[in-house]
């Protein structure tokens, strides 16, 4: 990925790295909005927008917290969650703990 002028990461280059999921510890609140835009949640990213979600605060949400906390519809809460939330969640632990 790489360092905007802003201080941002461009993650819409890619959701994978050297086929890993990137670490979102140090995305900005626009970096998380451009990652689920990537994906194809354009509509829901907004959620995560209105809600001020930068990539600490994603890796702390809760299944609960994605399917309650930012107002989307259901379905694609379970997906944005089991998907995507749950795979960079693991993958920081995994990295950290290296």
């Amino acid at each position: 990925m790489e360092t905007k002028t802003n201080g941002s990461m461009d993650t819409k280059s890619s959701s994978v790295e050297n086929g890993q999921l990137p670490d979102p510890s140090h995305w900005a609140v626009a970096d998380v909005v451009n990652y689920f835009k990537a994906t194809g949640f354009e509509e829901q990213a907004n959620a995560f927008q209105d809600q001020e979600i930068d990539g600490k605060s994603l890796l702390l949400m809760t299944r609960n917290d994605v399917l309650t906390g930012l107002s989307i519809k259901l379905g694609p809460a379970l997906k944005i969650y089991e998907y995507h939330v749950k795979p960079l969640q693991t993958q920081h632990l995994k990295s950290n703990a290296s």
